[in-house]
């Protein structure tokens, strides 16, 4: 598959066929995602592959009750998004059958292979998240190459300290994101719907748009 296409089709999958996924499958993405650029190829990023019906099932209760709260404040107004309405019926059944999702992937990071340079500014820090992220991203890209969907999700990191109990996450790894694996129900979206490109890159300085 055309990397590009990849790009514009890899959409978040909310809902999934029951079909397991093959070792040779997952291992197969999982060895296209090393190849993700990290700081200083410290290769911090590890993985956990969650596909017992009793554990996906309490990471599934502990991803409804963020959501759930998240939901609410869509519902009020209190939290903006651009998803249609329907986007956000789909991330609703999502949640409510994450459990019968074949496979979550529990994105981990050891902690020393990270190295934050923003940790002093005023403001909160995302530079660790570039050892990370790419990683998951060629994941998901490598996954599509064969066919099969993903979803990830960061909202499970606020059970971090339950979810590294439940799959014996040692000290001094933290988890990053959760990503649902499987067979998509519906195919492939043709082209993901994005802001258009003009808008978002600037010539320069912030604001002047690309000639």
């Amino acid at each position: 598959m055309d990397v590009i296409e990849a790009m514009k089709t890899t959409g978040t999958c909310r809902y999934f066929r029951g079909d397991p996924v093959p070792d040779e499958v997952l291992m197969t993405a999982f060895d296209a995602a090393r190849f993700a650029p990290q700081g200083g190829n410290r290769q911090p990023v590890r993985w956990v592959v969650v596909r017992d019906k009793d554990r996906k099932r309490q990471l599934a209760e502990w991803y409804l009750g963020p959501w759930k709260a998240y939901l609410d404040g869509i519902d009020t107004g209190e939290i903006g998004v651009g998803a249609l309405p329907k986007a956000v019926t789909d991330a609703d059944h999502f949640a409510e059958h994450l459990h019968e999702v074949p496979a979550i992937v529990v994105l981990c990071a050891e902690i020393d292979g990270l190295h934050p340079t923003d940790l002093e500014l005023d403001r909160f820090s995302v530079v660790g998240g570039g050892s990370i992220y790419p990683t998951a991203q060629n994941f998901c890209l490598a996954l599509r190459a064969q066919g099969v969907a993903s979803a990830l999700t960061t909202l499970l990191v606020h059970a971090e300290p339950k979810v590294k109990e439940l799959l014996g996450v040692p000290d001094g790894v933290i988890t990053a994101a959760h990503i649902a694996v499987g067979y998509p129900e519906h195919g492939f979206p043709a082209k993901l719907s994005r802001t258009p490109v003009e808008e978002i890159v600037f010539d320069e300085t912030y604001g002047t748009p690309m000639s």
